[in-house]
C-alpha cells in the first residue's frame, strides 16, 4: 500500500538517523574520469589557465579548477617567464604549465572481500586520480581535515598515496565493498571509509631491496641543491638519477625562508616507513599533509627523501626542507637504501649511522 505523508517523514527520519549512525553509509563510488591512457590532474589547490600554446604569454582560452582532470595527451617544451621549469602538458582543452598537473592514471581495482587470514589489515596504493571519503570519526583531528570540514571543501585521497587498509565491508547504499582506511604512523587518529576500487594492495615482491648484495657501506645518496639533481651510487659507480624539490629558498611573498632549507653536510638513514603523516614543526610549521609514501627519514626529526602528490614542479626548490621527489622515483629510492624494510609492517627505526650514507651538497659551477 502506498506509504501516507508521515510515515514517508518518519521512514525518511529514521535512514537519516542511520547514516548518522553508519559513516560508511555515506560513501560514494568512484566518479567519472576521462577516458585516455594517462591523464593530469590540477594539483595546485586552485585554479590553472589553459593556453592556446605552450607559452604562459599566449591567449588563455579555459580556466580549470582544482582536481580538475584532463587527458595527457603529450609533454612538449614551451616557455614560462620566470621559471626554471618549462615543460608544458598538452590536453584536449589547450596546453597547461605542467608543475601544475600531477600525471595520473585511472587504474581501478577488484576489492578484497576481507582482510587476509593472519593479517590485521594491508598497505594500498590509490590507483586513481582521487578518491573521496568520509570520516568515522565525528569531529577531524588533523588540521587539514579541520579546515575542509570548515569551508566545505572535499576529503580526498590522491592517486599514488599509500594508506593501512583494516576493515572491509558492503556499502549498504550502492552494495561495493569499501575500505576502512588510516595512517599507522604520525597520524591524529582520523579514521576514513573510502571506495575500495580506489585502491591497490601491495605484494612483497614490489617492496623486495634492490642490490642486496651490495655492501650497505658502498651505497651513498647525493642530493645537489644547486642543480637539484639527486644520484645514488654504489661503489662509487652512479646507479640512479632523477630530479628533485630541495627546500624552498622564498615563501609566497618572496620573502627569504632559512628554516626551509635542506640541511647540508653528511647524514644517514635512520628511518624509513611505507607511510607516514606529516605535519609541520620539525623543519618549519604551516604543513599537514597525510600519506606521504617511501618516505626515508635522513637528518633531525623529520626531514625526508619522500614521494610528492601536491605537485610536478621538479627541479625547483620547493619543499619545507625535504626532498620531494616522484613517486615512482621514490620507491625504488626506498628499496635501494637500508635499512631495508619489509612490507610488514612497513616501518623501521635504527639507532646510529646504519642507514644509507645521505650526502646534501651545493655546487656553484
Amino acid at each position: 500500500m502506498p506509504l501516507s505523508r508521515r510515515d514517508f517523514i518518519k521512514l525518511i527520519g529514521g535512514a537519516a538517523g542511520a547514516m548518522a549512525l553508519r559513516p560508511f553509509s555515506r560513501v560514494f563510488p568512484l566518479p567519472e574520469f576521462p577516458q585516455s591512457p594517462r591523464l593530469g590532474r590540477n594539483c595546485t589547490g586552485g585554479i590553472v589557465t589553459v593556453h592556446s600554446q605552450p607559452q604562459g604569454n599566449a591567449p588563455v582560452v579555459k580556466e580549470i579548477y582544482e582536481d580538475t582532470v584532463l587527458p595527457w595527451l603529450r609533454e612538449v617544451t614551451g616557455y614560462m617567464e620566470g621559471q626554471f621549469n618549462q615543460r608544458w602538458v598538452e590536453t584536449p582543452e589547450g596546453y597547461i604549465h605542467a608543475p601544475g598537473l600531477q600525471p595520473v592514471e585511472m587504474r581501478p581495482n577488484q576489492p578484497l572481500e576481507k582482510i587476509p587470514d593472519g593479517k590485521t589489515g594491508f598497505w594500498a596504493e590509490v590507483t586513481v586520480p582521487y578518491v573521496d571519503f568520509v570520516l568515522e570519526n565525528p569531529t577531524p583531528g588533523s588540521p587539514w581535515l579541520k579546515d575542509a570540514v570548515q569551508w566545505n571543501r572535499p576529503t580526498r585521497l590522491y592517486y599514488s598515496q599509500i594508506m593501512w587498509i583494516d576493515q572491509i565491508k558492503v556499502s549498504e547504499v550502492t552494495g561495493n565493498l569499501i575500505y576502512r582506511v588510516n595512517e599507522p604512523y604520525g597520524s591524529y587518529g582520523d579514521i576514513f571509509w573510502a571506495e575500495g576500487a580506489a585502491f591497490r594492495p601491495l605484494t612483497p615482491e614490489e617492496v623486495a631491496p634492490l642490490s642486496p648484495d651490495v655492501d650497505p657501506k658502498d651505497k651513498k645518496v647525493v642530493a645537489n641543491l644547486t642543480y637539484q639533481m639527486l644520484s645514488c651510487f654504489e661503489a662509487g659507480r652512479e646507479v640512479f638519477f632523477c630530479q628533485m624539490s630541495s627546500g624552498a629558498k622564498w615563501d609566497a611573498s618572496g620573502n627569504p625562508v632559512d628554516a626551509w632549507s635542506t640541511p647540508l653536510g653528511e647524514h644517514w638513514t635512520w628511518r624509513k616507513t611505507m607511510s607516514i603523516h606529516m605535519a609541520g614543526g620539525t623543519v618549519s610549521g604551516g604543513y599537514d599533509t597525510p600519506g606521504v609514501s617511501w618516505t626515508n627519514l635522513f637528518s633531525g626529526t623529520g626531514v625526508a627523501i619522500h614521494s610528492t602528490f601536491w605537485h610536478n614542479n621538479y627541479g625547483t626548490p620547493r619543499s619545507h626542507g625535504c626532498i620531494n621527489v616522484r613517486p615512482e622515483d621514490a620507491k625504488w629510492i626506498f628499496r635501494w637504501t637500508t635499512p631495508q624494510v619489509s612490507l610488514e609492517p612497513g616501518d623501521l627505526t635504527i639507532q646510529g649511522d646504519g642507514g644509507t650514507h645521505v650526502v646534501v651538497e651545493e655546487r656553484t659551477f
